[in-house]
């Protein structure tokens, strides 16, 4: 297990203290009340679930000075019943797992080239805030002006502040959720970049909906699926997407869309 800073364990508190509101007691096979005051589980009802001490389940919250073990993380991860992204994170910002040296490498040439030989299917890819580093014209097209007005474009300034994202994407709540997730994810585990730390402050300060969805601390990662699209024209569109990272280059992922 590495050293944590202060800012780590503060990081941890955070987050088991939004799991832990957001679990019902009735989940776990505890009694519901209405009149309880604490939204979700109580420190005493989830240490005890876990089967720790309650005041040091307090100190875990409290982001005090002390190191869960990889058995004491193991036990809070399921009594919160956490899914295998979250798990993950928690093991990641409590200090079990290395930081890769490889983040921050320029984008490869080569993955450049393979973006533009994807045309006319929509692809790009993204650095470790977010930033598009390649992306083909089928991509400019799609996200319309995003890739082209801006000297330095970022996918999640475009979702959450421009108003081309709404008119573009129809499910624009689900997809910004999403997207969210994954930020949030990548700035609890690399609290030390200040790039990530930048890009929170201006996301809550310029978007409501940020603000008000950050402390929540929904884990996001790379993944597949469906997603719709409107088109200039006004037309929807249904699009598949996959996304992965790019080997040997942690933090740039390649996203590329395939009509059905």
């Amino acid at each position: 297990m590495s050293d944590v800073s202060e800012q780590q364990r503060r990081e941890l508190g955070a987050f088991l203290r939004a799991r832990r509101e957001r679990t019902p007691p009735e989940d776990v096979g505890m009694p519901g009340s209405p009149r309880r005051r604490t939204p979700g589980l109580r420190r005493e009802e989830l240490a005890m679930l876990a089967g720790i001490s309650p005041t040091w389940y307090t100190f875990l919250e409290q982001g005090r000075d002390i190191r869960p073990s990889h058995q004491v993380l193991d036990a809070v991860a399921r009594a919160l019943g956490l899914g295998d992204a979250e798990r993950t994170h928690l093991f990641a910002i409590a200090g079990h797992a290395a930081a890769d040296s490889r983040q921050g490498r320029p984008l490869d040439p080569e993955v450049a080239r393979i973006v533009d030989r994807l045309d006319p299917d929509p692809a790009y890819v993204t650095g470790e805030t977010f930033d598009l580093l390649a992306w083909n014209s089928a991509a400019a097209d799609l996200f319309r002006g995003a890739l082209t007005d801006h000297e330095h474009p970022n996918l999640v300034r475009w979702v959450f502040l421009s108003p081309d994202a709404r008119e573009v994407l129809p499910d624009w709540i689900d997809v910004a959720q999403s997207l969210l997730a994954r930020v949030r994810t990548r700035a609890g585990r690399q609290l030390a970049r200040a790039s990530l730390a930048e890009l929170e402050a201006e996301l809550r300060s310029a978007s409501p909906e940020a603000d008000q969805w950050w402390p929540r601390y929904d884990i996001g990662t790379e993944g597949a699926g469906i997603k719709r699209v409107r088109l200039v024209d006004g037309e929807e569109q249904r699009l598949a997407f996959t996304s992965f990272e790019v080997a040997e280059h942690p933090g740039q992922t390649m996203t590329v869309y395939r009509r059905l």
